[in-house]
């Protein structure tokens, strides 16, 4: 049973003190795939070190992050087309638009997440959305790019069931993660009626860590909560939600 994370920011600061210990804990859960979403220009050195250390289970993303899109947003995105020369990348991430915290560099965020795209397009790699509180705008700039080349996964999808279809529609996969084990979480309502051809499996650790870790650290062996509970909502068994998981994001990433 092979289980793929994903979305995981296993360069993260957070698991400075036991980042290999956490990784093995992982890998012998069968996690054996892990995909790695860009912040900004300053996480790029830890990322390449990450996939150095863990051959044939990282897999890198290269891009901006919405909420560290600042006035230097230009620069950053120059250093993404830049490494997309230098090193493999499996796709543009994770890029979007995040107004929860704040709503100053809405315009700029929307310019980066659109280059973004179109970067994207450029080498043929799939695109993978950060979007909080923000569906309307991330929705409007996917409806000018759609098309047969744009594909990607909606990263920690927590929308309704109309959005989930929405987000589907332009190609997209579902990113499932610890929120659907959440008793406030919603998304648990709707996803039996989601065929598991649109779903994949993440972490987005160490972040959002799924029940009965919630408000700890995350880390990719949690995907199990996650995967388990997809089981229970589904009807079938784990080793189904693993296949077709794992199926589904080779079909994005292409490896």
């Amino acid at each position: 049973m092979i289980i793929t994370d994903t979305h995981t920011h296993l360069y993260s600061e957070a698991f400075d003190d036991d980042r290999k210990e956490a990784i093995q804990n992982a890998i012998d859960l069968g996690v054996e795939r892990f995909f790695i979403p860009a912040i900004d220009a300053t996480y790029t050195e830890r990322m390449l070190a990450l996939e150095k250390e863990f051959p044939g289970h990282m897999f890198l993303m290269a891009g901006l992050h919405p909420t560290h899109v600042k006035e230097n947003f230009e620069e950053e995105i120059a250093h993404v087309e830049e490494m997309l020369g230098k090193h493999t990348y499996y796709a543009i991430g994770e890029i979007g638009i995040d107004l929860y915290w704040e709503k100053k560099y809405l315009k700029e965020q929307q310019i980066a997440f659109r280059k973004q795209i179109q970067i994207a397009k450029e080498h043929k790699l799939p695109i993978v959305i950060h979007c909080r509180d923000a569906f309307d705008e991330v929705f409007e700039i996917l409806e000018e790019e759609k098309g047969d080349d744009l594909r990607g996964i909606f990263h920690c999808f927590t929308g309704t069931y109309e959005q989930a279809k929405k987000a589907i529609s332009y190609n997209m996969k579902l990113g499932i993660g610890g929120v659907v084990t959440f008793k406030n979480g919603k998304i648990d309502t709707f996803l039996k009626e989601i065929d598991l051809k649109h779903i994949v499996l993440e972490t987005d650790s160490p972040y959002l860590a799924p029940t009965p870790y919630r408000g700890k650290r995350n880390e990719s062996a949690y995907i199990v909560n996650v995967l388990e509970k997809l089981a229970d909502i589904h009807g079938v068994p784990n080793a189904q939600i693993a296949l077709e998981t794992t199926k589904n994001s080779k079909e994005v990433f292409g490896i």
